[in-house]
């Protein structure tokens, strides 16, 4: 890990939520953008779109040959390719190298594939988790991996039965009502969060790749999750029928657990049949020594004795501007797990998540984080970077909404979970400049599957972090021990499941 010798980046953090918050309500100022813009004086006042404004607003547009140059380029390329920004700045900005790293991280070339399937959640927090089992045992990096496929098994199961509870919880809801709707359009997606991560290895542990590693269905998931949403509005309908017309709850659930049985059926036959938590399996290694090893356990022995990292101590930050800072926020009807563990967010600044990060990062520890990777990103160099397209040199306007604006429009939300392995800190500020990232896209885009991170690409589209006390002040703690829970409704954007 790089050290550093000038004084520890640690804005206070009453002050700069102050002064955070002052920002956002500055750049929403709708009034001052309306100034902003070139307004064209309108032909007449009708409501119906013109066809004498269409011929003047193709002669301006086609009178600039920088225009013509455009339209020309771009009905032969993608949009990202013409408007990809080459400066020399940014480049420099842009280069692999960190000053901060940490010392034990598994290796994106060793079963660090999602695919196409929705888990970087699993594949996320699996990477946090077996960097402690890589320095527990002297591991090889790119010699170890868990099984995400095993945590996925268990997941859908738990979604289905979880599903399932919200809808006989709300069978008098109108069918079409939003929060039945909402309900329904994704009953078992495959996206996650931290807190359900929490909840799936506290009842079923965690186990070796090799032990269930991923097939067919588990790395192209959409016919699988086809087939189980089907399913699901099936049943949900069926529920619902049955608690309208009085049935006895012996009837309910004895329907309920015929559903739940065929799900597993859909779930063993589509990836496979895992061990159950306490079935025993032997695991053999050799270390960097070449040393030979090996233990018999079992998947809850395997997390407790083996990873030796307890997740249920960590929790996450976010950073949502439309909501109060240092306060709890929870959402309604969103888990995997029946009274498992609810989702917990504690809001705060940017730069607080950041100064926590930093923290984490010097002592070794990986950071699972949340955020909306398919902005400003360029998936082949692995680049995160505001700077990296610029949509007015190919349409002559940028994009204006704030942070705050996109999360109230639905213009962004967290959509994809990595891990921060690395930054690059300013050696005369001790301010971040860059962060490297472990992705779950395989080792053929990015730098060999790492990615990099600008700082204001952090603040901008980054909302979550996973921290534990050790690294956070003792007020915003304490917010998170009070359990004072400010509920969010299902469809709210901090409800998005990474």
């Amino acid at each position: 890990m790089g050290s550093t010798t000038s004084k520890e980046y640690e804005p206070r953090v009453s002050e700069e939520i102050v002064d955070e918050k002052a920002a956002y309500r500055k750049d929403t100022n709708i009034e001052a953008k309306m100034r902003g813009l070139a307004l064209s004086p309108a032909n007449n006042e009708s409501s119906e779109l013109s066809v004498d404004s269409l011929s003047g607003w193709e002669a301006d547009l086609l009178s600039d040959p920088k225009n013509r140059l455009a339209q020309t380029a771009l009905a032969k390329n993608p949009i990202t390719a013409i408007i990809n920004t080459t400066k020399v700045d940014q480049s420099l900005q842009d280069q692999y190298f960190f000053n901060v790293e940490v010392e034990t991280i598994g290796s994106p070339s060793y079963y660090d594939n999602q695919k196409s399937s929705g888990r970087c959640w699993i594949f996320a927090a699996s990477n946090v988790l077996r960097s402690h089992v890589i320095k527990n045992y002297n591991l090889k990096p790119d010699g170890f991996q868990l099984s995400q496929s095993y945590l996925y098994f268990y997941d859908k199961l738990e979604k289905a039965n979880y599903f399932l509870e919200n809808i006989i919880d709300t069978a008098e809801e109108p069918l079409d009502s939003r929060l039945i709707q909402y309900l329904l359009s994704a009953p078992v997606n495959d996206g996650g969060q931290w807190d359900l991560i929490i909840n799936l290895v506290n009842k079923y542990g965690v186990v070796p790749q090799e032990v269930f590693p991923d097939n067919a269905q588990a790395v192209s998931s959409s016919g699988f999750n086809h087939v189980l949403t089907e399913k699901l509005r099936e049943y949900a309908l069926i529920l619902r029928k049955l608690i309208n017309e009085g049935a006895s709850n012996k009837e309910i659930y004895d329907a309920k657990n015929t559903f739940n049985k065929e799900i597993y059926n859909i779930t063993a036959l589509s990836l496979g049949t895992p061990p159950k938590p306490t079935d025993s399996f032997t695991w053999e290694f050799i270390d960097k020594n070449g040393k030979y090893n090996y233990f018999e356990t079992n998947a809850k022995d395997f997390y407790a004795n083996h990873v030796k990292f307890d997740a249920s101590k960590q929790f996450s930050l976010v950073n949502d501007p439309r909501n109060d800072f240092n306060k709890l926020y929870t959402v309604e009807r969103l888990n995997n797990v029946y009274e498992g563990k609810p989702i917990e967010y504690i809001n705060t600044s940017s730069n607080t998540l950041k100064k926590i990060a930093i923290k984490q990062l010097k002592d070794n520890e990986p950071i699972f984080f949340g955020s909306d990777v398919g902005k400003f990103s360029d998936r082949d160099s692995g680049i995160l970077d505001t700077n990296a397209y610029s949509y007015k040199l190919g349409f002559g306007t940028d994009f204006k909404l704030t942070k705050l604006e996109r999360l109230q429009t639905g213009s962004s939300a967290m959509t994809h979970a990595m891990v921060i392995t690395g930054v690059h800190l300013d050696p005369k500020t001790q301010k971040p400049v860059r962060w490297k990232i472990e992705n779950s896209w395989g080792d053929a885009v990015g730098d060999k599957g790492y990615f990099l991170m600008t700082d204001d690409w952090f603040d901008e589209y980054v909302f979550q972090i996973v921290t534990n006390k050790k690294y956070t002040d003792k007020d915003l703690y304490d917010v998170y021990k009070k359990k004072d829970f400010v509920t969010l409704p299902f469809y709210d954007p901090l409800g998005a499941l990474a």
